[in-house]
Parts: C-alpha cells; structure tokens; sequence
C-alpha cells in the first residue's frame, strides 16, 4: 500500500458514492489506475464492505448502551457460545471482546429504555452463559466515525 492507496482509500471513507472519474481527478491520476487499485484493495481484503451510514435518531434507534458482559466461566465453549448468539441480535451494533473485569462490550442501539429493558429480559439474559452484566446510557455521542485513520 502506497501513499495514493492511503489517500484513495481517505477520499472513499469520507464519500464511496463519488465516480472513478472524480477520485482520479483528485489524484491526478487516470480513470483506470484508480479503478485497479480500488480492486486491489478490495480482492486484498484492505477494504472489507461500503455501508450506508444511517441517521439513529430518524429510525428511532438513537438510544444507545454499552453493556459490559461477564461470562460465568471464561472458557473456550462458552467464549464460542456467546459470541454465536450475540451475532443473532439485531440490536448489537458492536461486539468487542475486551480484557480486564469484563469479558465482552457490547453497543446497542435501540428506541427507548422501555425498549432496552425488553431486549436485556427476552434476549441477552437468554444467553445462558452470562455471569453478569453492567449497562451505561450514552448520553451524547462526542465523536462516531466509523473511518480509520491512515
């Protein structure tokens, strides 16, 4: 990966929907080079996906939570177990499988706490290998990019 790669790869995190013919001209470089090197990447595995970033607060999925999740044994069957189950909840935004006095954070997004406390007694307490959890509410989101710095 070259320093072009890196700025093409910025220009596609800040916008993805722009043409090849305007990241070529903002890199000075033909039509085709960039779209070869936007193939590159993505046959290489450095650009994984292109998502449509939404507005939570439009789909009423702006109530956000991050809930520390302790398993009842940390081992290799029941790290398998959660994680296979947590992939299944649709309001799992995230799944971080963190070190220190938790096992996993999750962030969740829903529409309300009336909403959240359905979630924590119909699903993610169902998870029968879950040792405890801790919530906290998101306030405000101070900084959310979802880009990576290169």
């Amino acid at each position: 990966m070259d320093a072009l790669d890196k700025q093409l790869i910025q220009l596609l995190q800040k916008d993805c929907k722009k043409t090849t013919k305007y990241y070529a001209d903002q890199l000075q470089l033909s039509k085709t080079a960039v779209y070869e090197r936007i193939r590159r990447l993505e046959r290489t595995g450095i650009i994984t996906d292109y998502v449509a970033l939404v507005d939570k607060e439009k789909v009423q999925r702006d109530f956000s939570v991050l809930c520390q999740i302790r398993l009842v044994q940390h081992t290799k069957e029941n790290v398998l177990k959660f994680e296979r189950e947590v992939l299944k909840l649709e309001e799992v935004s995230e799944c971080f499988h963190v070190g220190g006095d938790y096992d996993y954070i999750l962030k969740i997004n829903v529409k309300d706490m009336k909403s959240y406390r359905e979630f924590m007694v119909t699903k993610l307490t169902a998870i029968s290998n879950i040792g405890n959890t801790q919530s906290s509410f998101v306030i405000s989101e101070v900084k959310n990019r979802p880009s990576v710095h290169i």
